[in-house]
Order: structure tokens, then sequence, then C-alpha cells
């Protein structure tokens, strides 16, 4: 028994009891199906990476580029745990288990419980309201339910991330002024080899695994569900895909804080413009991206998202706030203001502690 065999085997006894609960909590009916699936898109990234870019263009970009820093590097940190441990999903492994949605990547951890913590956590901490702070917690707990329920994560991947957004957040809260302020004091040659190594070297390390470790890994016998093709192939694109977004973001942030930064103030209508024209360069991308790219798979898939999405993050980070001071929909922060980057909490409503707000 090799020691792969024996991680599965370990895995089973989670998952048998953990699959008869899930069992258990969808057999409370199918009509708890269509508000779950509504609950669950809040920790997708189909809502938070458009809510963080909602943030940043338009409301407070320092606080919107550290909030998608620790979005992108959580991450990349989920995946790479998703290619090392190689999870199924609850209806990958019991063919009892109802699919309310479905995820084509591995299983642990739960991507969208590690993101929400670091999300909506992130937002709870700094409102510096002590009932928004429980909010969040609500939200978070309801988004990790609703993953149980609709028969796409254990309650083992869930507390696995749970557990690594925990550890995002709290490093995020406790240390991101010192390593802003550590970031923007660096040489060129050294914020670019910092930003490469953060977000090529956990590629390449699952690369490796995947290729030397796990290279003949096939559908274990006794994951009885419905298991989608290739779903190491699809893990490997997704760590590249939000590797490629990390780096593009770490260097569109540092090239327009040298540049001045820029404010989200303005009119109502010029933050609509900001979003809206912003938004529509990312859409525009990713549908190229999907006619270029839409044939590849495995490692070919997973380098030309790297890039693609490297430079999404780039324009979303550096050339949409370029695009609107020139259009005149933004300018830069008034002189004596500081660089916002290195004040995220500026125009942020609260003290950034929680307190008790008596409603």
């Amino acid at each position: 028994m090799n020691a792969r065999t024996a991680g599965h085997l370990a895995m089973d006894v989670l998952w048998e009891p953990e699959s008869t609960a899930i069992g258990w909590l969808q057999g409370l009916g199918d009509w708890l199906a269509h508000p779950l699936v509504a609950v669950t898109q809040l920790g997708s990234q189909f809502v938070l990476i458009p809510l963080t870019a909602l943030v940043f263009w338009c409301v407070n970009p320092g606080f919107g580029a550290r909030l998608f820093v620790a979005l992108a590097a959580s991450g990349v940190l989920n995946y790479l745990g998703k290619a090392v441990f190689h999870g199924a999903r609850p209806y990958w492994y019991s063919a009892h288990v109802t699919a309310y949605a479905s995820g084509s990547s591995f299983g642990i951890p739960s991507g969208h419980a590690q993101a929400s913590t670091v999300f909506w956590g992130y937002l709870g901490f700094r409102s510096g309201r002590r009932t928004r702070l429980w909010a969040a917690l609500a939200l978070i707990a309801a988004i990790c339910v609703s993953r149980i329920y609709l028969g796409v994560h254990f309650v083992s991947d869930v507390l696995a991330g749970l557990l690594v957004g925990g550890a995002v957040l709290w490093a995020a809260l406790r240390w991101e002024d010192r390593l802003v302020a550590w970031w923007l004091g660096l040489d060129t040659v050294r914020w670019v080899g910092c930003a490469l190594a953060v977000s090529v070297v956990p590629c390449l390390a699952a690369a490796l695994w995947q290729a030397l470790a796990m290279g003949d890994w096939s559908v274990p016998a006794d994951w009885i569900g419905s298991t989608p093709t290739d779903p190491a192939g699809h893990t490997l694109a997704g760590l590249f895909t939000v590797a490629g977004g990390l780096l593009g973001a770490l260097v569109g942030f540092t090239l327009l804080a040298r540049r001045g930064w820029y404010s989200a103030e303005g009119s109502l209508s010029a933050r609509a413009a900001r979003f809206v024209l912003g938004l529509s360069g990312i859409v525009v991308v990713q549908v190229v991206v999907h006619l270029l790219a839409g044939g590849l798979t495995g490692l070919a898939e997973a380098v030309v998202m790297f890039a693609a999405y490297a430079g999404i993050a780039l324009w979303a980070a550096f050339g949409a706030p370029e695009m609107f001071i020139r259009s005149g929909l933004a300018h830069r922060p008034g002189e004596g203001g500081g660089t916002p980057l290195a004040d995220g909490h500026e125009g942020l409503p609260g003290d950034g502690h929680a307190r008790d707000d008596g409603k």
C-alpha cells in the first residue's frame, strides 16, 4: 500500500458517514435547493470578483486592492490544496447524493467556504460595526451549509476551507499594513521577482506534483457517483488562472501606486461609468480567451489561462484606472492625500475595529 492509497482509505473513513449526513440533509426537501443555490453564489468568484472590482474602481481603491490581493492569494492556496489532496466531492463519491450544483475541480478545501471567509470576513472586521461583523459571519455560515446541502462538498472540505480562509484573513488583518509598506519600498527588480515567485512557484509545484507523484492517478473504484472528466486538469487550470490573476494584480497595483494611484471620488454617474467600462474590458478579454483556448486541455490550457488572467487582472488594476483618469472619469489623489494603497481604510465607515453600534 502506497501513501496515496493510504490517504484515500483514510478519507473514506470520513466520507462514508459524511455522505450519510448529506443524504439526511437533502432529505429535508428539494424546496431548499433554489434558495441555497442563490446563497452559494455569494461565495463564488462570479460574485466576489465583480464586487471587489466595484470597491476598487468606485468606492475605495486602497481597500479594494488589499481585498483583491487577499482573495487571490487565498485562491492560490485553495487550488494548491485541491491539487495536493485530490479529494472527491460528495456526488462523485456516492451515487446516493444528489448534485444540486456541480464542480469540475477536486473538493478539499472548499473554495466557496474559504473565499467567503476572506471576503465577507474582511468586510465585516473592517466595517467597524459589530452587527455587520455578525451579519458577515452568519452569511459565511449560510454559504458553508449551502455547499454541503447542494452535494458539492463534504463537511471536512468546508472545515478545511474555513481553516485556511481564517488563516488568510487573520494574516491580512494583522500584517497588511506592514506588508504594503515593505512592498512599496522594494526596488523594481525585487518586487517583480517577488510577484513572479508567489504566482509562478505554486503553479510549478502543483504541475510537478501531478506529473511525478500523481501522474498515474485515475478515479478510484469506490467513487461510484458521477465524476467529471479530468478533474486533475481542471484543478491545475484553476490554480494557474487564479495565480495569473494574482500576478497581474500585484504588477498593476504596484505600477499604479508608482504613478500616483487614483481617486475613486466623483459623481454617481462617473462611478457607474467606471464600473461598466472596466467590466466590459474584462468580458471582452474573457470571450476572446474562450474562443482561442476552448479546445485546449491539461497543461496547455493552464498556461494559456495563467497568461490570460494575468492580463485581465493587469487591466483591472492598472489599465482601467489609467483609462478612467485619461478620460476624465477619475483623477489622481489630491496633494498630501498620501498613497491610498498604503491607507486602505480611508473613506470606510467606522474606525476599523468592530464595536457595538446599538442596532
